[in-house]
């Protein structure tokens, strides 16, 4: 005990208050001490297996060590404490504060430890006639028997009381931060020795179907307590390790490890463990260990190959410990915890009722069960914010109507962890290890997947060989394919002003009632800075009344009519610096209302009758400071400016709850995998892992890089295998943005892996890594494809298993539909855009877009007019307020597959042929959304277009509307002005006739038509010489 070191500052803060709370219960009636004037301690010899009681408990707790043969004797107003010479040196140390020690030093003379016993009776008598003792106090040895017989002797009237109850709510029960602290580091070293260790040691078990005694098992959770290796590299399930100040050596078993399975199941851990078999069924594991004095517990139920009565059971034992969890907060009553937990089995499953505890926990803390603070039925004790509960949820001996064995007929069910009182939600220490259904199953039985027969096509009994779609009633083709656009159209038509009628429909429903927000615009509010709250947080520099700047509280202190005036930077415009002759000035702006010329400047007034100071200027002959000063200025409001909009930018940033790891077995992993947004540093693979409520990607640079996905943050996946690509994608688009490597957010988050190979054609001495030759290029060809192949099915297989994992967020894997895309400009680059059954993306290259179909409104196409070889395409989202989304230079050749690709998604769609001015629309839109649509809604669009069609539709019909009148004077003027063309065409006529009549061969033909060429070049001269005489005339 050399180096023993006593806190007396801790001792004396702790004596205080319990001291206090001694004479406060005598203030309000004596019904937590009982009345008593002093209380008596007593620690007798240690036993080889101590056992912690509120004697040690008392020691530890002033102290901070254990103390044995000494007593301690407290009155109201001194500490007696009766020790042998070695121990009294050290309490030494707690002599001299406002709480008076009187130490008393044993020796070997047994008449002057009889004189010392006497001087303690005698306190006792003086302080008054009830002393306080531990009724259940288990002390042995001499010096006890010692002072029984002296107090015996001297205390015949003395009335013993026992205040065990008010050791605990005065003293053990509500713990300090420093207590809590080591309540914290003991849980976190119970679930390190639960999981991983226990785990992962009982699932290769399992998995190995290896033979183990509980015994064996529990002795090697027992020995890990001293494998210092083990403190230093263990990683909790969140990841985390142990505190870096954790000390091994502090760490002591209270409880277990205990391991029970095979039928046998003892829930209050009074039973060593046996020489049983571990048996794959229902397995308990409970342990207990205490660090720097303080306790904590943990317990959990692991299940192999449970049915479903039991899985029904284990989801109930999870709803009773939240419906306690929920309950547990300062000033509830113990006993109407218990009767609330017990009501509720008793109404949900009766049948469950005689197999429920009879408590459901105690305090812990430095006593490994604080028998006053017992969670029953019977217990009126209230809790207090900073106790520490362990609470035991369990059912004992449960019939299993499933049996698969002799040792599965009954089971038991049980879940204990270490939480903490608070005035509003507990806090549960041993949290990080999992208890949910998933974590604690095992499934070893190889289940055959079922795959879903293919659904057969209904045949037409009417329809034989011939299809359906060939029986038409048009007999040219021609016909048939301008009927069928014909058709499309007309009913694409229709569909589109039923949804016009819809959305206007719904919008008058939706926005019943007149909605204004401002023009669109925020209301703007006279905003209040204040830089300090006291003098004494001024600078010390404002002392010389000189220009002060304070860059940690962002502000600026200028002297004015001899006083320091703060002036915060987001009240400061701008600030300027000149020269005129020897002086210079420092000129600075302040933001005021009705100054500002745009509007980011204007400011509201919040008094029209104020006064506002628009500027200040200083003048001195040192022109160097006041560049300086306006140089600090500037920068310090663009820092302002850059941290305001990096608050603004992070607002819909929302912080994710933990991932659970999978313990119980290893997690589906897809290797080499990259990750975009890409995270800092080199740029090389990692892995993608699938857990219980989420995914991780993990970089093999460092544990920390990793980001973590939750399913409940998830709302599309989708996966784009590598054909007409370089690389197969899984993509995630996200609910809410997350932050990523270079403290960006981002609401998409995407794993690929490129699909070409890697080839190389290297001169010099280096080797290819490839040699391709024209000979092998038909085989290198069929490895590319089967490569791609594999990829493919790589990707969509682990797609399938995250949806898989996440069906209860009812995550499905989509695929883009690559047959009706189209390419357009979402940004600056011309992409390639795909369709999928929810959405519309572009998830090949960065920025990403993704469309949800049940977010937009409605689409306006945009420059839709003959002669122009693009268009444009704009989605108007439902949320009013969000900008619309365009999709600009679109191929007109994609217009058709657009128009059909809007409506067979059931979009609302309208065209024109120009560009409109949105943000004016969009502000008329939110400025009154309800007069909006009163005023007729999207269909001032639709009108639009609808006139652009009805002009075209004249335009074709007027071709076709001629009077006869005018159709005779054409064919008179016509016949008049083309003589030679209707010869030229009676004489080809004629000739085809005989040419169809006689069948010439082709000699004859031939001769006719050199003939035919003669002739007309006879008639080409004769015209000529006529027109030369025509000229001469």
């Amino acid at each position: 005990m050399a180096d023993i070191k006593i806190d007396s500052k801790v001792f004396q803060e702790r004596v205080s208050h319990f001291v206090n709370a001694w004479k406060a219960d005598k203030r309000s009636g004596d019904a937590l001490f009982g009345a008593v004037s002093s209380i008596v301690i007593l620690m007798g010899k240690v036993d080889a297996n101590p056992e912690f009681h509120k004697n040690n408990a008392m020691h530890f707790w002033l102290l901070g060590y254990e103390f044995p043969t000494t007593l301690m004797l407290f009155t109201l107003d001194t500490i007696y404490i009766l020790t042998t010479q070695k121990k009294a040196k050290y309490l030494d140390q707690i002599k001299g504060g406002r709480y008076p020690v009187e130490v008393l030093v044993r020796g070997k003379n047994a008449a002057e430890n009889e004189k010392l016993f006497i001087k303690i009776t005698d306190a006792i008598k003086a302080a008054g006639p009830r002393l306080g003792v531990l009724s259940k106090d288990t002390s042995k040895g001499p010096f006890i028997d010692e002072w029984k017989k002296s107090f015996a002797e001297n205390c015949k009237d003395m009335e013993e009381v026992d205040v065990s109850q008010a050791l605990s709510a005065g003293a053990f029960s509500v713990k300090d931060e420093s207590e809590l602290r080591a309540m914290r580091t003991s849980s976190k070293a119970c679930v390190a020795l639960l999981t991983p260790f226990f785990l992962d040691e009982m699932s290769n078990i399992l998995d190995s179907e290896e033979k183990i005694k509980h015994s064996a098992l529990a002795d090697k959770v027992y020995n890990k307590l001293e494998d210092e290796k083990f403190w230093k590299t263990v990683e909790l399930p969140n990841g985390q390790k142990l505190p870096p100040d954790f000390d091994p050596e502090q760490l002591d078993w209270i409880l277990g490890p205990v391991v029970q399975s095979g039928g046998k199941f003892d829930l209050k851990w009074q039973a060593d463990n046996d020489n049983d078999i571990l048996h794959p069924g229902v397995i308990i594991a409970a342990m207990g260990l205490r660090y720097k004095s303080y306790c904590s517990q943990i317990a959990r139920t692991y299940m192999v190959d449970p049915n479903k009565t039991q899985e029904n059971n284990y989801k109930f034992l999870l709803a009773v410990q939240n419906l306690i969890t929920k309950e547990i907060r300062d000033g509830v009553v113990i006993k109407d915890l218990y009767n609330k937990a017990y009501n509720f089995v008793k109404s949900k499953k009766p049948e469950l009722e005689k197999h429920f505890l009879k408590n459901i926990g105690y305090g812990i803390g430095l006593e490994n069960k604080d028998t006053t603070l017992i969670l029953n039925a019977k217990n009126s004790r209230a809790l207090r914010d900073g106790m520490t509960l362990c609470v035991t949820i369990g059912f004992n001996d449960i019939p299993n109507p499933t049996p698969k064995d002799k040792n599965g007929k009954v089971y038991s069910l049980v879940l204990t962890d270490t939480i903490r009182v608070t005035t509003s939600e507990p806090v549960i220490f041993t949290a990080e290890a999992p208890n949910e259904v998933d974590a604690t199953s095992f499934f070893f039985k190889d289940e055959e997947e079922t795959q879903p027969t293919p659904k057969k096509e209904k045949k037409d009994s009417r329809v034989g060989a011939v299809a359906t779609k060939n029986i038409t009633s048009t007999r040219l083709r021609s016909e048939r394919t301008a009927a069928a656009e014909d058709d499309s159209d007309k009913r694409r038509r229709e569909h589109q002003k039923q949804l016009a009628a819809r959305k206007q429909k719904d919008g008058l429903a939706k926005y019943a009632e007149s909605t204004t927000d401002q023009n669109g615009e925020e209301i703007k509010k006279f905003k209040r800075f204040e830089s300090y709250k006291r003098d004494n947080q001024f600078p010390p520099k404002v002392r010389d009344m000189g220009i002060v700047i304070d860059p940690k509280n962002a502000t600026i202190v200028l002297p004015v009519m001899g006083r320091p005036v703060p002036f915060h930077i987001n009240t400061i415009k701008n600030a300027s610096k000149s020269d005129e002759g020897e002086w210079s000035f420092l000129r600075i702006n302040f933001l005021s209302p009705g100054q500002g010329v745009g509007r980011k400047d204007d400011q509201p007034f919040e008094d029209a009758s104020a006064h506002f100071v628009r500027s200040l200027t200083f003048r001195s002959t040192d022109g160097d400071r006041y560049a300086e000063i306006a140089n600090q200025l500037s920068n310090l409001k663009r820092d302002a400016v850059k941290k305001e909009q990096e608050k603004k930018d992070m607002e819909d940033v929302v912080e994710q709850d933990k991932l659970v790891e999978i313990r119980n077995r290893r997690p589906a992993v897809l290797d080499n995998v990259f990750i975009r947004p890409a995270m800092e540093g080199k740029r090389v693979p990692g892995k993608l892992e699938i857990h219980q409520n989420g995914i991780r990607y993990q970089s093999p640079l460092s544990t920390q890089q990793r980001v973590d996905i939750l399913f409940s943050n998830v709302r599309h996946l989708f996966f784009q295998p590598c054909q007409h690509e370089l690389i197969v994608i899984i993509h995630i688009h996200l609910k809410d943005p997350i932050i990523i490597g270079n403290k960006k957010k981002t609401k998409d988050v995407q794993f690929y892996r490129e699909a070409t190979d890697i080839q190389f054609d290297e001169t010099g001495n280096r080797k290819r890594k490839y040699r391709y030759g024209d000979e092998d290029e038909f085989e290198a060809e069929q490895e590319e494809r089967r490569r791609r192949a594999e990829l493919d099915r790589l990707f969509k297989g682990f797609a399938e298993k995250i949806a898989e994992a996440g069906r209860n967020e009812n995550i499905e894997v989509d695929m883009p539909l690559r047959e009706i895309g189209f390419n357009g400009v979402p940004f600056r680059s011309n992409v390639y855009i795909q369709p999928t059954t929810e959405c519309l993306i572009q998830i090949t290259e960065p920025p990403f877009m993704v469309l949800t179909l049940d977010d937009i409104e409605c689409a306006h196409l945009e420059r839709v007019q003959f002669g122009l070889k693009n268009f444009d395409l704009v989605f108007v989202f439902k949320d009013f307020s969000r900008a619309p989304y365009h999709i600009n230079t679109i191929p007109v050749e994609s217009l058709e597959d657009v128009k059909e690709f809007l409506d067979s998604s059931d979009i609302a769609f309208s065209e024109g042929p120009l560009n409109l001015n949105w943000s004016v629309i969009m502000k008329t839109v939110t400025h009154n959304t309800h007069q909006f649509f009163v005023d007729g809604g999207w269909g001032f669009l639709q009108n639009d277009s609808d006139d652009d069609d009805g002009a075209e539709e004249e335009s074709e019909e007027s071709a076709f509307e001629i009077d006869e009148s005018e159709l005779d004077e054409a064919s008179e003027s016509s016949e008049e002005d083309s003589e030679y063309d209707s010869n030229a065409s009676e004489e080809a006529s004629e000739e085809d006739a005989s040419d169809d009549d006689e069948g010439d061969d082709w000699d004859e033909m031939e001769r006719k038509l050199k003939k035919r060429e003669r002739d007309g070049g006879d008639e080409e001269e004769e015209k000529a010489a006529s027109k030369k005489k025509q000229r001469k005339r």
